[in-house]
C-alpha cells in the first residue's frame, strides 16, 4: 500500500469532519470552500507552522516526533483508534519494507496449545482470528454458533469475505450495516498497523473489486479496534442470538486474538446456545440448518 497516500487520505478526511465551532475557532463569517477546517487552522491548533503541517499532510511523517504526533492528534480530535493509527502510520513511514517484514513475527496458523484452549471452552463459542480477518480456529460451538460462516468453501473462512460475498451474511447478522462498517475500519487499522501485509493487500483489492460497498466504505479511511461488545445473528437452526463478546489478544502470537461470546444467564439466548452445545456434545447428528 501507498505509505503517503495513505497518510495524506487520513488526515484531509480527519481534517474534513471538524468545523471551527467544535474547535471555538472563529469562523469571522463568509463562505467556507472547505468542508471542516483549513490547513492553517490545523497547524494552530497543533501548534506547528502551517509549512510544516501541509508537509505531515502531504503524506511525509518521516522523522515527525511523539510530541508532535500527539498534539496533530489532540488538534483533529482523535479517538483511541485513530491515534494508534496516526502513529502506525508515522511507524511504517520511518521503516523500510525490508526491515517491517524482518521484525514482524505474526504466527501463520493457530498452535496446538491456543487450540487445546478454544477446545476446553464447551460453554461458550470461541474463534482465534488474525488481523485480516481470517478465522484460524474455533471450538464446536463456535463452529455450531457461527455455521454459515465455516460453510464456505474456503479452508480457512474470512469474515470479511464472508460479510461481503456471501449473501448468506445479511440475513444471519441481524445488524449488517453497522458490522459491514466496522470491519471495514477494522481492516483499515490492519493496513496501518502492517502495510506491508501482502494478504492483506490482496484481501482489500479482492472486496474492493467486487463489492460496491466495501469500496466506498474503504475509501472513508474509517479506522476501529475490536474488543468488545454485542452481536445480534440470526442462526438458521436456534433463531435470534443476541450474545455479547470479548476480543482478547494471545501475547505469545502477535496479532492473534480470541474472540468469545456469551449470552446474558436464563435468557433465551443462554437456551439457544445450551440447544447447540447439546448438539455439538451428543452422539447424533444436529438438525441440518437451512441456509
Amino acid at each position: 500500500m501507498d505509505s503517503r497516500a495513505e497518510i495524506r487520505d487520513f488526515l484531509t478526511t480527519r481534517r474534513a469532519r471538524i468545523t471551527p465551532e467544535h474547535t471555538g475557532l472563529p469562523t469571522h463569517g463568509g463562505q467556507r470552500r472547505v468542508a471542516g477546517l483549513r490547513r492553517e487552522e490545523v497547524a494552530l491548533l497543533a501548534g506547528v507552522s502551517v509549512d510544516y503541517y501541509i508537509r505531515l499532510e502531504r503524506g511525509n511523517l518521516g522523522g515527525v516526533s511523539d510530541s508532535v504526533l500527539e498534539a496533530l492528534a489532540r488538534a483533529l480530535r482523535l479517538d483511541e483508534a485513530e491515534r494508534a493509527h496516526l502513529f502506525d502510520l508515522a511507524r511504517a513511514a520511518n521503516t523500510s519494507a525490508a526491515t517491517a517484514r524482518q521484525r514482524r513475527s505474526r504466527t501463520p496458523y493457530l498452535r496446538p496449545q491456543a487450540q487445546r484452549l478454544l477446545d476446553v471452552m464447551t460453554l461458550a463459542p470461541a474463534y482465534v482470528r488474525n488481523g485480516r480477518l481470517d478465522v484460524l480456529g474455533a471450538n464446536a460451538l463456535g463452529r455450531a454458533v457461527f455455521a454459515p460462516l465455516f460453510d464456505t468453501a474456503a479452508a480457512t473462512p474470512n469474515i470479511a469475505r464472508f460479510i461481503f460475498l456471501d449473501p448468506a451474511a445479511q440475513s444471519f447478522y441481524r445488524d449488517w450495516d453497522e458490522l459491514a462498517a466496522d470491519v471495514v475500519a477494522m481492516l483499515r487499522a490492519e493496513a496501518g498497523h502492517d502495510p506491508y501485509d501482502r494478504g492483506l493487500s490482496d484481501l482489500v483489492g479482492e472486496l474492493s473489486t467486487r463489492s460496491e460497498v466495501f469500496r466506498d466504505w474503504w475509501a472513508r479511511h474509517n479506522v476501529r479496534q475490536h474488543r468488545s461488545g454485542v452481536k445480534r445473528l440470526h442462526h438458521p437452526t436456534v433463531g435470534d442470538l443476541t450474545l455479547a463478546y470479548e476480543s482478547l489478544e494471545l501475547v505469545t502470537d502477535p496479532g492473534l486474538r480470541l474472540n468469545a461470546y456469551t449470552a446474558e444467564a436464563g435468557s433465551p439466548d443462554q437456551d439457544a446456545l445450551n440447544l447447540l452445545a447439546s448438539w455439538t456434545t451428543a452422539p447424533h447428528e444436529a438438525p441440518e440448518h437451512n441456509r
